[in-house]
């Protein structure tokens, strides 16, 4: 199932709106982390920076083929051994990873259709004791110059109300400059 407004534009404009070293240092992704599931790697924007910053293994899913090719192609070109693209349906048919198998799960930009809640308890699933899900998205309170119609996009209290739902308890929320906010849930 396709999420709404998700289509991917051309590759640096993409890479223009983030600053990827900045969320990722505030949302804590480092050497401590070790297994991560992503879902949606689109061009790899993230996956291949928090590839070289943990100690495992990048297992990261996209519904669009050549997005997982892309990411599979970079991850090769760079020498990274521990990213994973698949190509998977995680909002039909949930990540296939073993419960509790990872430390993180990233959740950029994917919130905004019918039953985020479903997709949040699915990154609960996966991650173990201690874990995080980490929670990125367009804010709704600016003008941004990509992103879902405002009207679907979730606010930092609705996704810590969906974090509550599944058992997640929710740190505070994040300025991730210069058009999105961060919630760490955690385990």
């Amino acid at each position: 199932m396709k999420v709404p407004d998700s289509g991917m534009p051309e590759k640096n404009y993409w890479e223009s709106l983030f600053d990827v070293s900045l969320v990722l240092d505030r949302l804590g992704v480092d050497q401590t982390v070790r297994n991560v599931a992503e879902m949606g790697c689109g061009y790899g924007t993230f996956t291949l920076p928090v590839a070289r910053r943990v100690a495992g293994t990048v297992f990261t899913f996209d519904i669009e083929p050549a997005m997982a090719e892309c990411t599979r192609e970079q991850a090769t070109e760079a020498r990274l051994d521990n990213v994973h693209p698949t190509l998977r349906d995680v909002l039909v048919h949930g990540f296939n990873l073993p419960s509790g198998s990872c430390d993180a799960c990233l959740l950029f930009n994917i919130l905004h259709f019918a039953d985020p809640q479903a997709l949040v308890a699915e990154a609960a699933r996966v991650i173990g004791p201690g874990g995080r899900v980490l929670v990125m998205h367009w804010r709704s309170d600016i003008p941004t110059p990509r992103g879902p119609d405002i009207a679907v996009r979730p606010r930092p209290v609705q996704v810590q109300s969906w974090a509550a739902a599944v058992g997640l308890s929710t740190g505070l929320t994040l300025d991730l400059p210069p058009w999105h906010f961060g919630i760490v849930l955690s385990k």
